[in-house]
């Protein structure tokens, strides 16, 4: 229907998937006018793409491939914009950082919460901060994530491995051992 030129369904399709790419493109590039400027050109490269779309994957996953390459050139065209080191995020954010692990937050604080996190994923490299949002932000399966990074399973499975060890080793210092968790759940590839 969208290949037709019926853009009431492709309108039907950004409000199916918006949150989800604002959601994933906030935690890439922790910041939130950057992530609305960036959803807004991924939904109009997918409609330009949409011929393209040969139904090989899901759509989702298509659309997921689109957001993560999307990020990942905007990451990279930061060349010029500090990034917050794991130091200086310690030193400004500590004591808050401790509560949002601690403590449950109000319905009010949440932005705030997801902006904190979205520093804390900033420390990572980008590879890590991928992976470790379409897996525990967004809930994709470990073969949907290799289908998007366009990688086998055993490399999703190591990669994330890898990028749960450095986000605890980020986190120590902001937080006790004990109280360091992250997400593993169980589950078959």
């Amino acid at each position: 229907m969208i290949r037709s030129g019926q853009t009431e369904a492709y309108g039907d399709l950004v409000r199916q998937y918006h949150k989800k790419v604002m959601g994933y493109c906030l935690s890439m590039l922790s910041n939130h006018t950057d992530a609305e400027e960036a959803a807004q050109d991924i939904f109009v490269k997918v409609y330009h793409s949409l011929p393209k779309f040969k139904g090989d994957s899901s759509f989702s996953t298509w659309l997921y491939r689109i957001t993560t390459n999307h990020c990942l050139d905007v990451l990279r065209k930061r060349t010029r914009r500090k990034t917050t080191s794991l130091d200086a995020l310690v030193e400004q954010d500590g004591d808050r950082i401790h509560g949002l692990f601690s403590t449950a937050e109000v319905a009010a604080t949440r932005l705030e919460n997801r902006q904190l996190v979205d520093k804390i994923l900033s420390t990572l490299p980008e590879d890590y901060r991928t992976i470790l949002t379409l897996r525990e932000a967004d809930g994709l399966e470990y073969t949907e994530i290799a289908a998007v990074l366009h990688c086998s399973l055993d490399a999703v499975k190591g990669r994330l491995a890898r990028a749960r060890k450095q986000l605890q080793e980020n986190l120590r210092h902001f937080l006790s051992p004990a109280d360091v968790y992250i997400n593993k759940r169980q589950e078959k590839p």
